[in-house]
């Protein structure tokens, strides 16, 4: 890859992490798995970057934000998951009928 596409990855890649950052800042309500997944593809696309530009304090932020996002990414889908209405609403049990019932 040359040196202007690393460029180009690494840019989109920083446009996702200030757009994740301000989307965090500026919302009433966190959507974590977007905010993380943004995070986590920002940060891969800066590590591809990387490798064709290198910097260690680079690759070492990059390679802790994309653990730590994908870390969080899998937390807020597992928190959506068990928050859903299929797992967490149990099937009503059917009106008994007889006396008293109505």
């Amino acid at each position: 890859m040359d040196s202007f596409t690393a460029d180009v990855i690494g840019l989109i890649g920083s446009a996702l992490f200030i757009g994740a950052f301000a989307y965090a800042n500026l919302t009433k309500t966190l959507n974590k798995a977007a905010f993380n997944l943004a995070n986590l593809i920002g940060s891969i696309l800066l590590l591809i970057s990387l490798s064709v530009n290198f910097n260690l304090a680079a690759f070492v932020l990059e390679t802790a934000w994309g653990a730590i996002a994908a870390a969080g990414l899998v937390m807020a889908l597992r928190a959506r998951k068990s928050a859903s209405p299929s797992s967490t609403s149990p099937t009503p049990a059917p009106r008994a009928s007889g006396r008293g019932d109505q």
